[in-house]
């Protein structure tokens, strides 16, 4: 493991000045991802700066009806949380369906928005990655590529975005507080993640010195009727190879707004708005679904061992409309 410096920030200000002195500093939460990738030689922090004595692990409901996450909170806090469970029923059942309960249980919401790809070439320190040492070449795209992603890719990096969480988040419109050193900012979910494109190592639009410091969800009133499905090579402790984040509106049989999010199969939480639209007017039927699943999907770029992940994607996300639907 690579030497470095661990220090305590006291607060906020403390953290963001330590992270911008250095620009390989990182700070810990959970650590339930940083200190494997440590170990492995893959991240190579200088200065590490524990933040968990931050005032960051509080969810409280807003003036405006939106719920705040501190961005300490932990997975199972959050996922345990009444006010989640009821208003917001997919993100539960998503952190819920991650990892194991001991990994929940210190596993933090900041950290789960800047967990890394669980592609194996990029752990493989011995093989090219352009995510882990740009310029290298990406192993999976003519290698073993099955866990890999279809959709968001390119030809430097086809790497899946490993999260459960940052699929419900997707679909609910999550903001992103950010502070950093020139003050606080608000980030939309949908524009933190970056795709690959030229520079698969590049993962988000955080900038040197940046802490997270909360995920608003906004007072989406249909979000209780939501769900997650998730499918995986074995039922506990597993990666997504496909799942569904879904939010329905529905009224008399009439689809009047809809929420679609994809995991397992892109190379970042995957907002489907366009079978979003596809469902808006639409009378709940299994063909109105399996018509969104087909638009979802329809950019699918598939490679040799992957290329079920296009079917099973849409049999996904059809399961999730369906629950929500009420169509056996």
């Amino acid at each position: 493991m690579h030497p470095f410096t661990f220090i305590k920030a006291g607060d906020n200000n403390t953290a963001i000045k330590a992270a911008t002195e250095n620009a390989a500093s990182k700070f810990i939460g959970g650590g339930t991802n940083l200190v494997d990738l440590m170990k492995m030689n893959i991240e190579k922090p200088d200065k590490i700066i524990d933040i968990n004595i931050l005032p960051l692990k509080e969810i409280k409901k807003l003036s405006n009806g939106n719920i705040l996450i501190g961005a300490l909170v932990t997975n199972s806090d959050l996922a345990y949380n009444e006010m989640i469970r009821n208003k917001f029923p997919v993100l539960s059942e998503a952190i819920l369906a991650g990892a194991s309960a001991q990994l929940r249980n210190i596993a933090t919401t900041g950290g789960n928005l800047l967990q890394r790809t669980r592609c194996y070439y990029f752990y493989d320190t011995a093989t090219p990655c352009n995510k882990r040492e740009p310029g290298s070449g990406c192993s999976a795209i003519n290698g073993y590529n099955r866990i890999h992603a279809v959709l968001g890719t390119s030809d430097k990096c086809i790497a899946t975005h490993p999260s459960d969480m940052c699929v419900a988040m997707a679909a609910l419109d999550a903001i992103i507080h950010v502070q950093g050193i020139n003050g606080e900012r608000k980030i939309m979910f949908s524009d933190f993640h970056t795709l690959p494109g030229d520079h698969p190592e590049i993962e988000n639009i955080l900038q040197k010195g940046d802490l997270i410091t909360a995920v608003e969800i906004p007072a989406l009133s249909f979000a209780k009727n939501s769900a997650y499905v998730k499918v995986r090579d074995r039922a506990s402790y597993d990666f997504a190879l496909a799942s569904a984040a879904v939010a329905l509106d529905i009224n008399n049989g009439i689809i009047k707004n809809a929420r679609i999010a994809l995991g397992g199969v892109a190379t970042k939480p995957w907002r489907a708005t366009e079978a979003e639209q596809a469902l808006i007017g639409k009378q709940v039927s299994a063909n109105s679904f399996k018509d969104a699943a087909d638009i979802a999907l329809k950019n699918s770029k598939e490679l040799k061992f992957n290329s079920y992940k296009t079917e099973l994607a849409k049999r996904t996300l059809i399961s999730a409309l369906n629950k929500i639907g009420g169509i056996a």
